[in-house]
């Protein structure tokens, strides 16, 4: 025994932020990647007393019954919904998140999927791939539609949302957004963004993009009769939530080219894929890696780190956790620390 607190850390991470980690923890860290169950998340936190968790990692009042150790628990990511935060709350922990460190770089992996989609890159390289090639091209193989030019929209005008954005700019891009609320002027100015009502952006979208937060109210924001709404030659992008678009709905749609394209980095009961997109070729599709730049995902590693040494009483934050979700559970702490 070395007297020090222990974490679980549930997915392989750098080594580097392991090490720091070390400094004041007995580190339980997985070594490979695998899904949790209930019972095994559960049985991991009963035994530590912080835990960086993945977004699969589901934290909820029957993975913390019993659980009179735990004190704060750090997604490796921007989203929590798998933590159950009034639970958390009641139970005296700490909940925290890595927002804003990777704004740039899901902007960034936002146009990539909407070019590739208009432009029908994947299907156009599986083709080549295939040796078809070889037989001749017409003409008019492999239209695509324009990004330059066109209008573009964004559902949820968050950080990543005015990210987006602004690289619109060396598109010349005309910028429309729909929010639960509106921008500040000054903000719209920056973004040269226009609000407008969620009817007219999904009517006047030529490119759509995703990047509202998942709750129970944004749940197939985008469903059927959202889709009826766009254009035929639109291109929808969602690299925010899965669940926010009905996927079985899309693959309707874009089977019956209702709609041009979409690129989905995030599905409904990820990592299942729901079947009928997977045989489409106007769709491109990606395993949740807008995050995915080796850059972004250390400074998300290391906000995560950060925000279990502040909150336990460690480092130059000791006590002021960067990113911390329900910071008032800290003061029902016990004096001297969260023991």
């Amino acid at each position: 025994m070395t007297g020090k607190l222990k974490i679980w850390v549930s997915r392989p991470l750098f080594p580097d932020v392991l090490a720091r980690l070390a400094e004041h923890f007995d580190v339980d860290a997985e070594a490979i990647e695998r899904k949790h169950s209930p019972e095994q998340v559960r049985e991991k936190l009963l035994g530590v007393d912080a835990a960086l968790l993945g977004l699969a990692d589901r934290v909820n009042a029957q993975t913390l019954e019993g659980n009179e150790r735990l004190r704060v628990v750090a997604n490796l990511g921007v989203g929590y919904n798998n933590l159950d935060m009034p639970a958390l709350t009641r139970g005296g922990v700490l909940a925290c998140n890595t927002p804003d460190v990777l704004n740039e770089s899901v902007a960034d992996y936002a146009w990539a999927l909407m070019l590739a989609a208009a432009r029908r890159v994947g299907a156009a390289e599986r083709w080549l791939r295939a040796g078809q090639w070889s037989g001749g091209m017409r003409f008019d193989d492999w239209l695509g539609v324009d990004v330059h030019g066109k209008t573009l929209g964004i559902l949820g005008m968050g950080r990543i949302g005015q990210a987006i954005a602004r690289r619109a700019t060396g598109f010349d891009m005309p910028v429309i957004y729909h929010n639960r609320s509106r921008l500040p002027e000054a903000v719209e100015r920056e973004s040269r963004a226009v609000y407008v009502d969620k009817a007219s952006l999904l009517r006047q979208s030529d490119h759509l993009i995703l990047v509202l937060p998942y709750s129970r109210e944004s749940h197939h924001a985008v469903g059927a009769a959202e889709l009826g709404l766009m254009k035929r030659s639109a291109v929808l992008v969602n690299v925010a939530r899965g669940g926010i678009v009905d996927d079985a709905a899309l693959a309707v749609a874009l089977r019956e080219r209702r709609l041009a394209a979409a690129a989905l980095d995030v599905f409904e009961g990820e990592p299942a894929v729901h079947p009928d997109l997977l045989d489409l070729d106007n769709v491109v599709l990606s395993p949740h890696i807008a995050s995915a730049s080796e850059d972004t995902r250390r400074a998300m590693a290391g906000l995560a780190a950060d925000n279990v040494l502040a909150a336990l009483g460690f480092g130059p934050r000791a006590g002021r956790p960067p990113t911390a979700l329900n910071p008032e559970v800290m003061a029902r702490w016990p004096a001297g620390g969260p023991r």
